[in-house]
């Protein structure tokens, strides 16, 4: 059976996505808060273990445990929209969240008792958003976008980890990694539905993040990073890529 480490699990998407995962059938590892629950509507299923753990914390040891035997890796990471959440420590929990993931599956991988086991690289797909530009293509941003991204990566941390953690993968990770391929999967104007809606991926916005910001509701995210690992076409047609993912509407152009 596929196994799918979700980290950010209790977070407004990971809830969304982790149900996503087990209505496909998907065996769930799932990292929480240590303070944090799950739906009980969930936390219960038979295909679901829930590890309660500050991802910060982790040691390297229960690193490598947590990512043994999964096909896919999901990072929906965040900061707390808090004063301490936003400018506190660790700055950059994503970024180092998503590096040491990344390191303990090539570790995991590269050792020679178990490399026989393994015959395809494993999904690694970080939650990321329309404000932080895919540098390995051509994007339009406007000078006035771009002024306002100068004064948030001065101004919010959050944002700065945003674009270093997608940065990782791609310069890092890239394209031609034997153990991990990796998406890094960008909404726009999240919002809260009760249903899966409507939605169109791109390869970039069509809207301005700033000026024109479209909408994108959780479960739709989590419906299409859930697609990612259980669909072999979908994924090969977006890994190593950033695909943009709006609420069916009709898009402005930039």
């Amino acid at each position: 059976m596929t196994t799918i480490l979700v980290v950010g699990a209790s977070g407004a998407t990971g809830r969304l996505l982790v149900q996503q995962l087990l209505d496909r059938g998907l065996k769930v590892k799932a990292i929480a808060r240590p303070t944090a629950s799950l739906p009980d509507a969930i936390k219960q299923h038979e295909n679901l273990s829930v590890i309660h753990a500050n991802i910060h914390a982790v040691t390297p040891p229960d690193m490598a445990l947590f990512v043994r035997g999964c096909d896919a890796v999901i990072s929906c990471l965040g900061h707390n929209l808090t004063f301490k959440g936003i400018f506190g420590k660790p700055r950059l929990l994503v970024t180092e969240s998503v590096r040491r993931l990344c390191q303990a599956i090539e570790e995991d991988r590269s050792a020679e008792t178990v490399a026989s086991d393994f015959k395809s690289p494993v999904k690694f797909i970080l939650m990321n958003t329309t404000g932080n530009s895919n540098r390995d293509i051509p994007e339009k941003v406007s000078f006035g976008q771009q002024c306002v991204m100068l004064l948030l990566r001065l101004l919010l941390p959050p944002h700065v980890d945003n674009e270093k953690a997608a940065d990782f993968l791609r310069t890092n990770i890239g394209q031609n990694n034997k153990d991990i391929e990796w998406t890094a999967v960008r909404p726009d104007g999240l919002l809260d539905e009760q249903r899966v809606t409507d939605y169109k991926v791109y390869p970039s916005p069509t809207r301005s993040a700033i000026f024109d910001a479209g909408v994108t509701s959780r479960i739709n995210v989590g419906h299409f990073m859930a697609d990612l690992v259980s669909r072999d076409d979908l994924w090969q047609r977006w890994k190593g890529k950033m695909p943009v993912i709006y609420n069916n509407e009709q898009p402005s152009k930039i």
